[in-house]
């Protein structure tokens, strides 16, 4: 399906019983570098009890991109305006990884019935001595590299660092999902955790090195009424890990 969201042509996915018949809706948000494709086995499996959705956020799958370099308050903001012009009710937000940050702000804001949080990100990790020298480097080769007479080697010689210092997402990011993806990775969502006033579900993958599970025991803390499953000898994708337990859980949790 397709719908435009401020000109912006949105790919998403919708099925099973509507608001009236159900009660509620079950609004997935995927993670960085895939799209809603990631979600679809569990998205089916709910659309059996309520309405599900999911869409392809701007820049991933088939959703073109934002036309500037969003933070993720801007992709907050745009996923309200979704909710609003498809008029979901009753919304129960289902976030994976960058599509819990989404989840966090938009749960800070009041949004959403219930929340699920999946290996979620959104908690600004330590950074070791080494990450600062790659970023540090990387822009002392980017200033160098705008030297005039060095100008015309600047595209090539940035992408052999990127090469040899490879953050996966980054590397994979081109244009302005690159600008995007540094925004997003800086911004430290622990401040809203409190705000959150709807009952939460955090389920987490004991073996993500992602967002590690320490990242979902202070959310549990952080947020007044939140509970926390962890998934053992599961990773960053405990819902493509362990689907059968995991549809179980979250079944529980929207039905109680």
């Amino acid at each position: 399906m397709r719908i435009k969201i401020d000109g912006l042509d949105v790919n998403y996915t919708a099925s099973g019983p509507e608001n009236g018949k159900a009660g509620q809706t079950v609004l997935l948000l995927h993670g960085w570098g895939v799209d809603s494709s990631t979600l679809e086995p569990l998205r089916l499996q709910l659309a059996e009890r309520c309405y599900a959705v999911s869409l392809d956020l701007p820049g991933f799958g088939g959703t073109a991109a934002p036309p500037a370099a969003w933070s993720v308050f801007e992709y907050a903001d745009f996923v309200e305006r979704f909710i609003q012009k498809l008029k979901l009710e009753n919304v129960i937000l289902l976030g994976h990884s960058f599509g819990g940050r989404l989840s966090i702000i938009l749960g800070s804001r009041g949004i959403g019935k219930k929340i699920i949080l999946t290996d979620a990100a959104g908690i600004l990790p330590k950074r070791s001595w080494k990450y600062y020298l790659r970023v540090y480097s990387y822009k002392a080769a980017k200033k160098l590299f705008s030297i005039k007479p060095l100008l015309p080697y600047k595209e090539r010689a940035l992408k052999r660092w990127i090469s040899s210092n490879p953050s996966s997402d980054y590397a994979q990011a081109q244009g302005v999902m690159r600008q995007i993806f540094v925004k997003v990775v800086n911004q430290d969502l622990q401040p809203l955790l409190n705000k959150i006033k709807a009952s939460t579900l955090l389920i987490w993958g004991e073996k993500d090195t992602a967002t590690p599970l320490s990242d979902g025991q202070l959310m549990e803390k952080l947020i007044p009424d939140a509970g926390l499953v962890v998934f053992e000898e599961a990773g960053h994708y405990p819902f493509l890990e362990q689907p059968g337990r995991f549809y179980s859980v979250v079944d529980y949790f929207i039905t109680h």
